[in-house]
């Protein structure tokens, strides 16, 4: 493979994983796994409920839907945090792959919180209350028709598809930049003193890759 294809194959994976070449502070990393863990739970509860017995499908469900508020409430909390001063180092570097890498984090954060706002419509829109640990937030509009309910119900899905697929593509590049580059990008992102030693020894993903 030439200079030229290394270089843009690893530009294109450094996309995918999201690397701004930003250094990320223990807040930062903390938000970060909270998502992680709360995508996940979202993600199981609501292909599992359908396999389980009316009480516990219900549990699973007022759960699903207090995770999904908490998950909207730790993204507006990533952005906040993101775009206060002295809370994030500056990316290292300026160009289109850095802004690409950044659109990507914006895209999960934009559906994630689409599916938050797609959450309550679908509930409400069924006259139904929405939940967050036991609070009932009753809904602020009449039903919608049977119709628009499906609807809501089915872009709730698609979009739900949609960020596992983004952040699957995410992971996957960064694992990608751990294993097979052997670069600082995942580093930057795990916990612990390990990870701060291991990202000021590891290589960026140019040097990585012997494009530098």
């Amino acid at each position: 493979m030439s200079s030229n294809s290394s270089r843009a194959a690893v530009e294109v994976v450094r996309v995918a994983a999201g690397d701004d070449r930003t250094r990320y502070d223990d807040v930062t990393i903390g938000l970060h796994w909270l998502t992680v863990i709360l995508v996940l739970a979202q993600l199981g509860t609501s292909q599992l409920w359908d396999f389980t017995a009316k009480p516990t499908k219900h549990l699973m469900i007022v759960s699903h839907m207090s995770f999904g508020i908490l998950l909207g409430a730790i993204v507006i909390a990533r952005i906040i945090w993101r775009f206060l001063p002295g809370h994030q180092v500056r990316a290292a570097d300026v160009g289109w792959t850095e802004a690409l890498a950044k659109g990507v984090q914006y895209l999960l954060y934009a559906l994630l919180l689409v599916q938050l706002v797609l959450g309550f419509i679908l509930r409400w829109s069924g006259n139904e209350a929405m939940s967050f640990f036991g609070l009932q937030l009753p809904p602020p509009f009449a039903p919608f028709s049977k119709d628009a309910h499906r609807f809501v119900g089915e872009a709730h899905n698609w979009v739900g598809w949609a960020i596992i697929l983004v952040a699957f593509g995410h992971a996957l590049a960064a694992l990608f930049h751990h294993f097979a580059l052997r670069d600082d990008v995942l580093w930057r992102m795990l916990p612990g003193e390990r990870a701060r030693r291991e990202t000021e020894r590891a290589p960026i993903p140019e040097r990585a890759a012997g494009l530098r």
